[in-house]
């Protein structure tokens, strides 16, 4: 497989891919950079082209295990072809997915392999703890490492955000917290310098933030489109696909469009993670699979009553915990139906074959 290791490097690889790689000598190793429909664009030792899922892999897998920005790909490209074609996925080390949105009980990918989600909320009318929350465990359960910025601080008074800080520390939340604002760029130098060359960073939050604003300040120039902003100081959503982009430094980020809906899923680990004080004092409690409802000797309980933990929080807890279990749930019972209507499918065509 000849791959140049260093071009690579400089996306993101490491000795955590090389060893789980599963090319064919004739493959390339490339980086999903974004994704159109059915076209993805992707980097590697040749730069930029684009490329397709091969025909077997589309009929191998289930939409969630095909390629998502931040993916690492094998594929195959003939010279003179406009399309490479992609014949496997590389394991991902981390991952960032939801429940997608509507009805329908599915896995969304986000982005794969990326070493920190920066969770963005405006501190005019966007802060929401619960919203935070919610983010933190899908990112926990991902194995990403998380931290937030808290734009806009140049339209709040200073006593609004130091209520804000004081919030999240009051819900035992431990990721690093970055207030910035993007018009006077107080924070902006302090936040750049923590980027770190070829790692790769996710950036999340509502439309308007300021996402899309902040990674042009980081990459130095307008290169993402970013809305106006209104009366109210609430930018207007303009980022319409997700896209890996390398900064000058080395630091590769990924902005999001806006996320209206995050359905949790498959997230038990995430949700003990982010909740890490509930979980601490569950060891305390009288029954091992106590629920922190009305259990006596419940020591998550007690900490309410005594004012340690917020019922707001205990009550956060509750319904994500809920909303996972019925999701999975739900989930298994759509795998279960789609594995039995694919043995109909298989047996109906053996009893045609058998009536030739």
């Amino acid at each position: 497989m000849k791959n140049n290791y260093e071009a690579l490097n400089k996306l993101g690889w490491s000795d955590w891919f090389a060893q789980r790689a599963i090319c064919e000598p004739t493959d390339a190793i490339a980086r999903v950079a974004a994704v159109d429909r059915d076209q993805l664009l992707i980097e590697g030792q040749a730069g930029q082209f684009r490329a397709k899922l091969s025909g077997s892999y589309l009929h191998h897998h289930v939409p969630e295990q095909f390629p998502c920005v931040g993916d690492w790909v094998c594929v195959e490209r003939q010279h003179g072809d406009d399309f490479g074609i992609i014949h496997a996925v590389i394991e991902r080390r981390t991952s960032l997915h939801r429940k997608s949105a509507g009805h329908n009980v599915e896995h969304q990918m986000i982005a794969a392999n990326i070493d920190y989600v920066v969770i963005v909320q405006s501190c005019q009318f966007d802060f929401n703890l619960n919203r935070l929350q919610r983010y933190l465990v899908m990112i926990l359960e991902g194995g990403a490492a998380p931290c937030i910025l808290l734009t806009k601080t140049d339209l709040v008074d200073p006593g609004v955000l130091s209520s804000q800080l004081a919030e999240i520390a009051s819900a035992g939340i431990t990721a690093p917290i970055f207030p910035l604002s993007n018009v006077t760029r107080h924070g902006l130098d302090e936040f750049r310098h923590l980027l770190v060359p070829t790692k790769t960073y996710c950036f999340v939050g509502s439309s308007g933030v300021g996402k899309s604003t902040l990674i042009n300040h980081l990459i130095g120039h307008q290169q993402l489109e970013t809305g106006s902003t209104s009366g109210t100081g609430e930018g207007r959503h303009t980022t319409v696909r997700r896209e890996l982009i390398r900064l000058e430094g080395g630091a590769l980020v990924i902005d999001n469009p806006g996320m209206r809906e995050l359905g949790i899923i498959d997230a038990n680990e995430g949700i003990g993670d982010s909740y890490a004080d509930i979980s601490a004092l569950s060891t305390g409690c009288h029954y091992r699979n106590c629920s922190h409802t009305d259990e006596p000797g419940c020591a998550v309980l007690a900490a309410v009553r005594d004012g340690e933990i917020s019922t707001e929080s205990l009550g956060n807890f509750h319904k994500i915990k809920e909303e996972s279990r019925f999701n999975d749930m739900s989930y298994a019972d759509k795998r279960k139906k789609d594995r039995n209507f694919g043995r109909y499918i298989k047996s109906a065509k053996k009893d045609l074959k058998k009536d030739k």
